[in-house]
């Protein structure tokens, strides 16, 4: 059966408080309105209309060029915007989904088994429908002894028994595509908000003698966001989702409650993910790691049986068997090779760094190639910045860097050579060198009692500015 499908994305969303689009608010990694093309995807609706007007760039930016667009200039309700999208819709049979941009709950599940039921039933339309805890504010179902749709009134129209009906309508439904068509040109906007509304095609239907069936969906599912709170409630249960995934494919997550996963994210087995960790974009994760607390990884690549903890990984890779942190910094285009230690307070940009090296405190590598088995002494800065131009650091197998080094780029420390602790180096040392860059030590004598500079004369008292006095 040919399905295609109409979204609803052109509204404005003014309870979001924002100056973009709603639907290109992100949930769970990706903005919400991708959520819903990937569900439709899923049920081989290949052929796609977004209804946009308020901000249309950024939807269309983020839709890309495989699926139409229609422009709704003015908002003049749901049912206006799907007329938008009769020159799509004429000609076809099948099915029409329609559905509201602003639901990245909705599975490609749930809508095929609501295209499955629309043809076994031999329905005009399916809606599907939800259970709700609260209805309130939302339209209700009223079906017939049989089951079918026989009404849905609005929560503000419904009597006082209508109102007690916790079925609600999603406002996501299957239509018969002709039959959409017609309804759509004999709805009206005789009401008080002078608008077309699209559940008004479903009374047009069954006055016509056709049948409407309601699909009852998980409520969760149904979740439209129309403000900053139900995003996060959202995103939240899409995380939950994404985490309950990795954990049955063999990732310990210790708190799923406080780790956040987007869904372009992969991991391997036998992984333990602790609370505070943040894992985003197209990021890969070996097997047997340990990652976090409170670490943050985009768009990575992480080797296997490789702990990373208090730290942040941007676009970069690290090989396997690593050790990262705490509170490092691995910034993009840095490479990490197998079995790689980047301790405390250190931070790799736009390096490269060979098997086995290690900076394991207090190190800043930059713009450095960085063989293998190379020693950072603490305190080891590579002088990369000019203030005009970057320079690279090339820094050869077997080094051994003393602490609190400079190597002023562009410098090359060949195989085997040693830095002496304390150096500012600025020429190119040779293999098996021993490179000393300090200036001369000068002790004078008894300046301390010269000076009156006896610490032991007074005791030192504590900083009294800092308690306000």
């Amino acid at each position: 059966m040919d399905v295609c499908a109409v979204v609803m994305a052109a509204g404005e969303g003014k309870r979001m408080n924002t100056n973009h689009s709603k639907v290109v608010q992100w949930a769970a990694g990706r903005p919400i309105i991708l959520w819903v093309a990937e569900a439709l995807k899923g049920v081989g609706a290949k052929e796609q209309v977004y209804i946009v007007g308020h901000r249309q760039e950024e939807v269309r930016a983020v839709l890309g060029e495989d699926v139409a667009f229609v422009l709704q200039e003015h908002q003049l309700g749901t049912g206006h915007a799907v007329m938008q999208a009769t020159p799509f819709l004429e000609g076809r049979n099948g099915c029409t989904i329609v559905l509201p941009g602003d639901a990245p709950l909705i599975t490609s599940d749930t809508l095929r088994a609501a295209i499955d039921y629309f043809e076994k039933g031999d329905f005009g339309a399916v809606v599907v429908s939800a259970i709700a805890d609260n209805p309130a504010g939302y339209g209700r179902l009223v079906r017939d002894e049989e089951g079918n749709v026989q009404r849905i009134v609005e929560d503000r129209d419904a009597t006082e028994s209508e109102k007690k009906i916790r079925e609600i309508n999603s406002s996501i439904y299957c239509f018969r595509t002709p039959l959409l068509i017609s309804a759509l040109g004999r709805i009206d906007a005789k009401n008080a908000q002078k608008e077309y509304y699209l559940p008004d095609t479903i009374g047009i239907l069954i006055r016509d003698g056709h049948k409407v069936g309601a699909l009852v969906a998980d409520f969760d599912e149904t979740r439209g966001v129309n403000d900053r709170i139900e995003l996060q409630q959202v995103g939240k249960i899409l995380n939950g989702k994404i985490c309950e995934r990795h954990m049955r494919n063999g990732v310990q997550i210790i708190d799923s409650n406080t780790t956040w996963i987007d869904d372009t994210v992969r991991i391997g087995k036998d992984t333990v993910l602790l609370p505070g960790t943040m894992i985003r974009g197209d990021t890969s994760i070996g097997e047997e790691c340990r990652i976090g607390e409170n670490t943050r990884i985009d768009d990575s690549v992480v080797g296997d049986k490789t702990t990373v903890e208090y730290s942040v990984l941007r676009n970069c890779r690290v090989g396997k068997n690593c050790r990262i942190g705490p509170f490092s910094h691995i910034r993009p285009e840095s490479v990490l090779a197998d079995n790689v230690t980047i301790g405390a307070y250190v931070e790799v940009k736009n390096s490269n760094v060979g098997d086995f090296s290690r900076a394991r405190h207090l190190t800043y590598i930059g713009d450095a190639q960085v063989g293998k088995n190379v020693n950072f002494g603490c305190g080891t800065v590579t002088c990369n910045y000019d203030g005009l131009d970057k320079s690279a650091c090339i820094i050869r197998d077997n080094v051994f860097i003393g602490g609190n080094s400079n190597l002023i780029s562009p410098v090359t420390l060949n195989e085997n050579c040693y830095i002496a602790a304390g150096s500012t180096i600025t020429d190119d040392v040779p293999e098996l060198s021993l490179a000393i860059a300090r200036s001369q030590q000068i002790n004078k004598e008894n300046w301390v009692v010269k000076k009156n500079r006896l610490r032991a004369a007074k005791l030192i008292q504590p900083d009294r500015r800092r308690e306000g006095v």
